[in-house]
């Protein structure tokens, strides 16, 4: 009898290797490489097939496309984030670290669709019917027509989904634990995860039901499984959130119905995940205003102006190479603004340890927050407190000289209604922000670094006035 051939395939990445090795070439994860066979799965050559292709009609590019068809859930910030409700047909994929509260955003989802008359089915491959009965009663859903499943059958579930009218919402849960006939390997492989996503695709496409999958997320906050399944699908989602902090973050990274920089912040309640209707209060709810190194930035998350609060704290040390902490901000970008400020503005840094943290647990990639961390920066290197009522936001160049950055009047209405009246902004921004607050345009870093050490100056003399 003939051996079978077999091949190894990266559970990260999807990469085929024709043996085995400890780290994968592609993407350099170490003992990810698992045996499958080569009959079907990733590793599987085309089938044969004796079926001719069939002439498919050719469209123009011009023409009128009508608005995709959407199903709004009700909860406004799951709508904000999916573009306006979930797409008809459309596949979603949700990832989160484990206990973050992906199954209950999910069911409260479920449970207001299905309150306005939608069938919604809900399938758990990881917890009884039992166990989701006792999250629905604590979460008020008891009462919500939602059919519940508990299978990991990609078979079983399409069969019973093929019965009575086609549901309007399918949740899977979770998209590691299920598994097909279709492919000869274990449930959570690489195999198993991208077949029994693409046959739910192939479900979705033809009967017009939304399905959404949830799926887990490694320690390096990437979904679990392989990748190729972010590409299948038509909007992944991650839900973030700190284990100490009481709100969670939805954000989209990718949505083919949608923008992909909105974000939908939820507290969590003893009742489950409530709407932060203003997340920039929240964020800004525990400031201490006379505290050196915290700056107010006045950021965009999409089309929502938000503030956040940015903590430095500048430190001598001992060690030969001072420690670069961050959290929340990209660590390569302070390198940057560490070097502009020693260059250009002659603050030493390079002999202090340097700590830098967004405050509540958000995260920041918009280079406008150069200006604030700057400023936090600066504050705490002098132990100059900055002005309690003015926020920053600007990108800083490698010249540094300040560039102006979009949304500013958008930036600033925010800061007013929450009592902000002062701000720092780029001069060419400054010009065009409407009125109502004391608004400084800076063209140079260096302005900011005079300005802060100004205040320290005034302070010291202060205290030592005070003295004699």
């Amino acid at each position: 009898m003939a051996r079978l051939k077999s091949t190894f395939v990266c559970q990260n990445c999807g990469a085929v290797s024709s043996r085995w090795q400890g780290k994968c070439d592609d993407c350099g994860d170490w003992n990810s490489l698992v045996e499958e066979a080569a009959s079907a799965g990733v590793a599987a050559g085309p089938l044969k097939s004796k079926r001719k292709g069939r002439v498919v009609a050719l469209a123009p590019l011009a023409g009128e496309t009508p608005e995709a068809p959407r199903v709004v859930t009700g909860i406004s910030e799951f709508d904000r984030v999916t573009g306006g409700g979930v797409v008809r047909g459309s596949t979603l994929l949700v990832g989160g670290d484990p206990g973050i509260g992906k199954s209950t955003l999910l069911l409260q989802a479920a449970g207001a669709l299905a309150r306005q008359g939608h069938r919604v089915v809900y399938v758990s491959g990881e917890e009884a019917i039992a166990q989701i009965r006792l999250r629905a009663s604590r979460l008020g859903l008891a009462d919500a027509p939602v059919l519940l499943a508990a299978e990991t059958s990609v078979e079983d579930i399409l069969a019973t989904l093929a019965v009575g009218e086609a549901p309007a919402l399918v949740i899977a849960d979770s998209i590691q634990t299920l598994w097909t006939e279709m492919a000869d390997s274990a449930p959570g492989t690489v195999t198993q995860v991208r077949a029994s996503a693409q046959a739910l695709i192939r479900y979705a496409k033809q009967t017009g039901t939304a399905v959404i999958f949830v799926g887990h997320v490694t320690k390096e906050g990437q979904i679990a499984g392989p990748r190729v399944v972010e590409h299948m699908v038509d909007a992944v989602l991650y839900f973030e959130g700190e284990g100490g902090h009481h709100f969670r973050i939805l954000r989209a990274v990718k949505n083919r119905f949608g923008p992909t920089d909105e974000i939908g912040v939820f507290e969590m309640t003893g009742g489950g995940l409530g709407e932060v209707r203003n997340p920039s209060e929240l964020f800004l709810g525990e400031r201490n205003v006379a505290t050196p190194g915290a700056a107010v930035f006045a950021g965009m998350e999409g089309t929502r102006p938000l503030l956040v609060e940015i903590q430095a704290l500048v430190a001598p040390t001992t060690l030969g190479t001072p420690r670069r902490a961050v959290i929340g901000w990209d660590q390569s970008r302070l390198a940057m603004v560490l070097a502009v400020l020693e260059a250009h503005c002659r603050v030493r840094l390079g002999d202090c340890d340097v700590y830098l943290n967004v405050a509540g647990g958000l995260r920041i990639g918009e280079p406008a927050a150069d200006l604030a961390v700057a400023a936090a920066l600066v504050s705490s290197r002098l132990n100059a407190a900055l002005p309690a009522d003015c926020v920053y936001f600007g990108e800083i160049s490698l010249s540094g000289s300040i560039r102006p950055v979009s949304h500013a009047t958008a930036r600033l209405k925010e800061a007013q209604k929450l009592g902000f009246g002062r701000a720092v902004l780029p001069s060419s921004a400054s010009g065009g922000a409407d009125g109502g607050g004391a608004y400084r345009g800076i063209g140079q870093l260096v302005e900011l670094v005079a300005s802060i050490a100004s205040t320290a100056r005034g302070r010291s003399g202060d205290e030592h006035g005070a003295d004699d």
